[in-house]
């Protein structure tokens, strides 16, 4: 079977499509008709660990055949609809004759952990208030519960960035893994609010550590001209945590507990530890990079950084004021709460595709500063035209505008980063970076919450910042040409 990754695939799918059409036809009716809320805990149980063992099936599949990304995208998008797996298992075995098993491609090991990374967060987005309360937190106290993990998140990523340059990015990778996963399964332990503010604390810094070592990873085993592609890529895992993650964590707390999904996803990260360890261990760092670092400032400070900079803090400082003002102008136009995800899903759909299809190539085409103020001027008019958007209609064409935005500045901060720092620096650079991602999520929904402005004036406010930054990225970049 492990010499087949297809056949294991099919063998998982048909497990996870039984399962789900059990929990909805038969463990619901017997809660919800005759009483009986014990069949969904125990078959929603079933069904999440089945669900685990089939995304390992995905990327086991994806890792052994380097078949299209789509493939993958496509079999975690029918697992959340009934007979969906059925009609992808006619699909695979009709193809499965047409691949064959490859040697490891250790490149999608590390995208299936930066995706780990993101899913842990995005998991948390619908649950983390409700278990709060659930445990006796006012809301207050809830507020501050789901703000702690960002604010200790930018403690770790720091604190990632520098030891990275000193011990590795595989060492900080293995151990940002391992820590996180523990982190998850002492949600089990949670009774009160001050063991859940303590666990907060502990989860936020430890997931910290990760991503900075990923990225730089991923980076310096990455030939300086493939960068960009590269980049769009990794933001194709990340949006698909973002589309994945809440759905997963709604559905599966709602069937089963809080605890429960985490444990799920903690699983997933001890299996990724685990892998990094067998295989990532003796992977080659690029080295065709040092006649090209020798150009690059000895600081790390420099003109490209602080664009790059600039650009994670007000990509999360628009995805901020999105999530606090979105749903609060769809209640305001008289639409039911549930838009607001469909809008949310809209745009982070738009934006994966743009990043797994053959557009990917743009990055590396076209100088990342231009698509950085292409990308961030877009986000600005979508801020813009939501505030004056009225119709169901228009809010979907704006938000997948918005994605578009979001799609070309997620690649071209990344690929202006690697390009402006030396790998003896990247550690410490991704670290800052990510920093400044957290901060941004954190300042777009507080600033905006402390100004006196409705849904309408946030957008608009934050769409005139958006568009002075990508008027400063691009006249610098007109200075620099005139310069040189």
């Amino acid at each position: 079977m492990w010499n087949n990754p297809i056949k294991l695939l099919r063998i998982t799918g048909i497990m996870d499509g039984t399962s789900l059409l059990v929990l909805l036809l038969i463990a619901m009716p017997l809660k919800y008709w005759l009483g009986v809320p014990e069949a969904v805990a125990i078959v929603g149980s079933l069904h999440g660990g089945i669900f685990v063992a089939y995304c390992l099936a995905i990327a086991y599949a994806a890792i052994r055949l380097q078949w299209n990304i789509l493939w993958s995208i496509i079999a975690l998008f029918v697992a959340f609809i009934p007979f969906g797996n059925f009609i992808l298992d006619r699909k695979l075995k009709s193809v499965e004759a047409k691949y064959s098993v490859k040697p490891f491609n250790l490149t999608l090991l590390v995208y299936s952990i930066v995706f780990f990374s993101f899913f842990d967060l995005f998991t948390q987005l619908p649950v983390m208030s409700t278990f709060a309360t659930s445990v006796g937190a006012s809301a207050f106290i809830a507020g501050i519960v789901v703000g702690l993990y960002s604010l200790t998140n930018t403690f770790g990523n720091i604190m990632s960035g520098i030891l990275t340059d000193k011990v590795g990015p595989f060492k900080m990778l293995v151990t940002g893994l391992f820590l996180s996963s523990c982190a998850l399964l002492l949600y089990n332990l949670v009774d009160n609010t001050a063991i859940l503010i303590i666990v907060r604390i502990i989860h936020g810094f430890v997931a910290g550590l990760i991503v900075p070592a990923a990225f730089t990873f991923s980076a310096n085993t990455t030939l300086n001209h493939e960068q960009g592609k590269k980049s769009a890529i990794t933001g194709t895992f990340v949006g698909l945590a973002a589309i994945i993650g809440p759905a997963y964590s709604g559905i599966m707390a709602s069937r089963t507990s809080t605890p429960f999904v985490f444990t799920t996803v903690a699983v997933i990260g001890l299996v990724l530890t685990l892998l990094a360890i067998l295989l990532l261990r003796k992977y080659k760092l690029n080295k065709k990079e040092k006649t090209e670092e020798a150009t690059l400032s000895r600081s790390l400070f420099n003109a490209g950084v602080i664009k790059a900079y600039g650009g994670a803090f007000f990509l999360m400082f628009s995805q901020g004021v999105i999530a606090y003002l979105l749903p609060l102008h769809v209640q305001s136009l008289g639409y039911d709460s549930r838009l607001s995800g469909t809008l949310m899903s809209t745009f982070g759909i738009i934006a994966v595709l743009i990043f797994a299809l053959p557009t990917n190539r743009i990055f590396d085409r076209v100088a990342p500063v231009k698509t950085l103020a292409l990308g961030i001027g877009l986000m600005g008019i979508s801020q813009l035209l939501i505030s004056q958007a009225t119709t169901t209609l228009t809010l979907y064409i704006v938000l997948g505008l918005y994605g578009v935005g979001f799609a070309f500045m997620f690649p071209s901060i990344n690929t202006l980063l690697v390009k402006s720092t030396q790998q003896k620096l990247r550690g410490k650079a991704y670290g800052y970076f990510y920093a400044f991602f957290s901060l941004g999520v954190v300042a777009g929904s507080t600033v905006l919450g402390w100004l006196p402005f409705e849904a309408e004036g946030g957008f608009i406010f934050t769409s005139i910042v958006l568009l002075l930054f990508a008027a400063v990225v691009t006249l610098d970049r007109k200075k620099a040409v005139v310069a040189g």
